[in-house]
């Protein structure tokens, strides 16, 4: 029997500002698509940077384990490509096709896809369109399609009249505020633009007649870019949505609570599409054989089959996520617990890395109250039952020291069991790779290039 295709829908800078999470952010396509599907209300990225959390999506292991460890257009790469998931499925065959982001290489055709879309853009005014045109001319089946929108990263576009920033409520992280009401009403038309995006592919999918032999992913790389979630390891930067449709159960209008991470979407495509641990097939003399349709041995998640099939409440009882290079290197490391969140800092420094922020309006207001001289602690624990915004660090409270404790083993056993270059020190950037000064501002500013 015939795999299901795989149709990946990804965003960019999304987060989980969407309205099936129920933010006053209109996007009625992606609501169809969780009505239609799986919605999973604590999905959460291994890196809230756009490379790692990409790298580790495709690769199905955490960001250090794939070697993306900072952006891929600032000189950061996997340290092996063959790890990506078309190559899996490739063996599959399965036919693969990138339209639009891919942001896991410098040049998209080194990874390896059978087939790269030429855009004038990445934004979906042009990747929408030449989805449907895909979609539209029969591809190839069984077929992995990659469709990577560059909304909502900013910058912005204009709000319209139905992001009246008069009527906006900004995120959790920000004070309200007019110039951060202006932030979010812009944010609010990109999703708009981006849901329109969505819903063009999704027509063109029901057009083709392959809507129900097609697994549609549905998700982003991490949090919003907006200070204290993009780039931050509280649930603000490492909360995504996820959203699943197609066969194997993914129907329903279903909501699933359980903690999944992006990692846990390589393995879940090996059970769906029949890539199973080991595989024996005895020939007509009884002689046992091994076929090369086999799961990769470096996969670090875990198929969410059983949540979807109702054989299992839960999947994990704790998921990891991490920060080394963005802009700026800020190495951190982070392990979430369905109750707790600790949050380890390395190193010395206490200010923040403000050029790890993208600039904005809601940026402008914490740098004029003082962002600069705050300072960032190098530990952080959190009870995300009583304090589900991550605002009061109850690492030096010692009613909990024994959770604090039991945190830190779990996140040490973790870099070691996957071999995290942190453990050995500092982590340098690699040759010819764009830096900037941490003690800078913003992003745009002047580089530092790695010598080669």
């Amino acid at each position: 029997m015939r795999p299901p295709n795989i149709l990946y829908l990804h965003s960019h800078d999304t987060g989980r500002y969407v309205e099936p999470y129920g933010y006053g952010v209109a996007t009625p396509n992606i609501q169809r698509l969780a009505d239609e599907g799986i919605l999973f209300r604590q999905a959460f990225c291994a890196a809230p940077t756009c490379s790692p959390s990409r790298a580790a999506l495709l690769t199905g292991q955490c960001a250090h384990s794939s070697g993306m460890l900072g952006l891929a257009h600032r000189g950061f790469s996997l340290t092996d490509n063959r790890q990506h998931l078309l190559h899996t499925l490739r063996g599959a065959g399965f036919h693969s096709t990138l339209i639009g982001v891919q942001h896991v290489a410098q040049r998209a055709e080194s990874i390896g896809y059978d087939e790269v879309v030429p855009l004038p853009s990445r934004q979906v005014q042009h990747v929408a369109p030449a989805a449907c045109a895909t979609l539209a001319d029969g591809p190839q089946e069984p077929f992995f399609l990659s469709v990577g929108f560059i909304e909502t990263h900013r910058e912005y576009p204009a709000p319209g009249p139905r992001e009246d920033s008069r009527y906006c409520l900004p995120p959790h992280p920000l004070p309200d505020t007019s110039e951060t009401r202006q932030d979010f009403a812009a944010y609010r038309a990109s999703a708009r633009i981006l849901d329109q995006g969505v819903g063009m592919v999704l027509d063109a999918l029901d057009a083709s007649g392959l809507a129900d032999d097609t697994l549609v992913i549905c998700t982003t790389d991490h949090g919003i870019a907006f200070p204290g979630m993009k780039c931050n390891l509280t649930d603000h930067g490492i909360g995504v949505m996820l959203i699943m449709r197609g066969p194997g159960g993914f129907a329903g209008g279903q909501v699933c609570d359980a903690m999944v991470s992006q990692i846990d979407l390589f393995p879940t495509i090996c059970d769906l599409v029949g890539i199973c641990d080991l595989v024996d097939i005895l020939d007509p003399v009884g002689v046992c054989d091994l076929v090369s349709l086999r799961r990769p041995d470096w996969l670090q998640g875990k198929s969410i089959m059983p949540l979807v099939r109702g054989e299992a409440e839960q999947l994990h009882d704790q998921v990891f996520a991490e920060v080394t290079y963005h802009a700026a290197y800020e190495p951190q490391r982070a392990v979430r617990t369905p109750r707790w969140k600790y949050i380890r800092r390395y190193g010395d420094r206490e200010a923040p890395v403000l050029p790890n922020c993208d600039d904005g309006l809601s940026k402008d207001v914490w740098l004029h109250h003082g962002w600069r001289d705050l300072v960032v602690a190098p530990e952080q624990l959190y009870d995300l039952v009583f304090d589900p915004n991550e605002s009061r660090n109850l690492a030096n409270d010692p009613s909990v020291s024994d959770v604090l404790q039991q945190m830190r083993l779990r996140l040490d056993d973790w870099m070691s069991a996957t071999g995290d270059p942190l453990l050995l020190g500092p982590v340098p950037a690699p040759p010819g790779a764009r830096v900037n000064d941490a003690d800078g501002l913003s992003p745009t500013e002047p580089v530092s290039v790695m010598p080669e």
